[in-house]
């Protein structure tokens, strides 16, 4: 990795950095070459970190107004008729040479001018002439001399705290982020009147009669769900999955809340690289006690014995397979030389959180859950089950499944796109207070969406509620991996 050194409030003209030569008589150079040209037709960036802060590229758009991108392009595309395509607009063809201008009060931030000059001597460049370029078509010894400048400004008026605006100011769409919200609101309030209709007029008054039932004979003129409430409460198959996938479930939400809410507060902006990742990943670690406690109430009502395989599924079954895949990707990266691989000490150090901190807090928590009594359902279970009718298409459990997806997937899907095209073009994503406020939206579409399906799930007499109630939102992460790849477009 090459490094340079900048001398503070010394100004610098054409410094080389080093002259790429490429020789398109030999395959590797030529596939290098390709690979630079390829680059640029599909606007690939540079990205810089200058103190702490992504370097910009800033240029005049339309109305007056000034735009500021994180990175800069590699180059840019003329087509053969001389029309320019993306950068070409606003820069031209290759770009090597850098103008670095520092913004100084206490070094706020770095703004990047990049140029094109074709070098008349690469070994002695004098930053002048007409742009860089490389035809398609081009032969022979092709070669890049790269420089760079540097240049320091004192800038009175942006103080340390505000240094971030100039960039964040200038994302497009910000105004968008309401509709998201307004989308996610209609929804919740139309689970929340359904929900209201049915708790409200038929549930609370038939719990009570029907615990003060002796016998079934009672029951016989009833219909729906009030067939099956002796049934609902029975131990479900794959009770023990079940529990693990609670447990690992309530880990992941106190997680989720508690970094969000961090982030909402300004402890995790984006001026603090990685932050975020580094709170979620502590607060995993140190949620074991929640994750083993509610996998052992669970497990423990639903009558299981075996809570020392209940501990070592909710310590390992989850967070191994993360991890497995987690180093999968990783050992990609590494075998093709990316910088964004993990170093080899972070992954034992991730190791050793897990198995020396999460994995004795998980134990635990499946302590007190065990020792708790079990939980006492509300109805009484039948000793003979009810035989379950035969179903028609729309009552069984698959379209139900699939409907109840369907809906927090509607409820998020929007402010999804802005953090997914905020990774795939390289920019920040700063609005936690929207992502904060829709992740709470969301948590109520699920309740309530699970509250709203189960009920006609049980009025169609189908009893294994256990099971359907998990898998009714299990359906959004398929739905959420195809979106995510229908908009990972090359940018």
């Amino acid at each position: 990795m090459l490094q340079k050194r900048f001398t503070f409030n010394k100004k610098e003209t054409c410094k080389p950095v080093c002259t790429k030569t490429y020789d398109t008589k030999k395959p590797e150079d030529k596939q290098k070459l390709d690979f630079l040209k390829k680059s640029m037709l599909l606007n690939y960036q540079h990205h810089w970190i200058v103190d702490n802060m992504p370097v910009t590229w800033c240029y005049d758009v339309e109305d007056g107004q000034r735009f500021c991108n994180p990175g800069f392009p590699i180059g840019c595309y003329i087509t053969e008729d001389g029309r320019p395509k993306d950068a070409c607009v606003i820069n031209v063809r290759l770009t090597n040479d850098i103008l670095i201008a520092l913004l100084v009060k206490q070094l706020s931030f770095c703004v990047f001018s990049s140029h094109s000059y074709k070098h008349t001597h690469p070994d002695s460049p004098d930053c002048s002439g007409v742009p860089m370029d490389i035809s398609n078509k081009a032969n022979g010894e092709v070669k890049i001399a790269y420089t760079y400048s540097v240049s320091f400004q004192e800038e009175k008026n942006i103080r340390w705290a505000s240094r971030w605006d100039y960039i964040l100011e200038s994302m497009p769409h910000t105004h968008i982020k309401w509709f998201s919200i307004m989308n996610s609101l209609v929804i919740v309030l139309f689970l929340s009147g359904m929900v209201a209709m049915i708790m409200l007029r038929t549930l609370h008054k038939d719990i009570a009669r029907y615990n003060q039932m002796d016998s079934t004979e009672d029951a016989q003129e009833e219909f729906g769900w009030k067939l099956v409430h002796g049934d609902i409460f029975r131990p479900p198959r794959k009770g023990m999955l079940l529990s693990v996938f609670l447990g690992s479930g309530t880990q992941i939400l106190i997680m989720t809340f508690v970094t969000l809410f961090f982030a909402c507060l300004g402890f995790l902006s984006p001026a603090n690289r990685g932050a975020l990742m580094t709170c979620a990943v502590v607060l995993w670690v140190l949620l074991g006690t929640p994750a083993g406690y509610v996998a052992a109430r669970f497990y423990k009502s639903f009558g299981g014995e075996k809570w020392k395989t209940n501990v070592l599924l909710t310590s390992f079954l989850c967070p191994g397979i993360v991890f497995a895949d987690f180093f999968i990707m990783n050992l990609i990266l590494w075998g093709e030389g990316s910088s964004a691989a993990i170093p080899f000490g972070t992954l034992v150090a991730i190791l050793a959180l897990w198995f020396c901190i999460s994995v004795p807090l998980t134990f635990i928590g499946a302590y007190f859950g065990f020792k708790k009594n079990a939980i006492e359902h509300p109805v009484r279970t039948n000793q003979i089950p009810r035989q379950i009718p035969e179903q028609s298409f729309y009552t069984k459990p698959l379209p139900g499944i699939i409907m109840g997806g369907i809906l927090p997937f509607g409820c998020i899907f929007i402010q999804l796109f802005f953090i997914l095209n905020s990774i795939w073009s390289h920019q920040m994503y700063y609005m936690f207070g929207f992502l904060f406020l829709v992740f709470i939206i969301l948590v109520i579409t699920c309740s309530e969406a699970t509250i709203l399906l189960c009920y006609f799930h049980l009025c169609a007499e189908v009893r294994n509620i256990h099971q359907y109630s998990y898998l009714v939102l299990c359906i959004s992460s398929p739905l959420l991996s195809v979106f995510c790849v229908l908009i990972s477009k090359p940018f």
